[in-house]
């Protein structure tokens, strides 16, 4: 395993993932703006819909940062074990 092993998205990804988050909110902006209703009916769902989405980012980073952090724990117990057969080995 190299030691600096880096996990990188390619710019086709990046641009997929963006281009789809713009078009999904601005499909929702849209919905809410054509919704037949009073405005406070659509402050009252675009409000839900901001929410969701920040409630969803925050989500994706939580899952993301523990991901991350077992890989670290991983790393580190690995790191552990060849170290101590080194030492057994001697």
């Amino acid at each position: 395993m190299d030691q600096y092993d880096l996990q990188a998205n390619s710019a086709g990804w990046l641009f997929f993932v963006k281009a789809s988050f713009v078009i999904a909110l601005l499909a929702t902006i849209g919905g809410i703006i054509l919704l037949p209703g009073d405005l406070i009916i659509k402050g009252y769902f675009a409000l839900c819909a901001l929410f969701l989405v920040s409630a969803t980012i925050t989500m994706a980073k939580t899952v993301r940062d523990e991901h991350e952090a077992q890989k670290l724990i991983n790393k580190i117990s690995e790191a552990r074990t060849t170290k101590m057969i080194k030492e057994y080995g001697e």
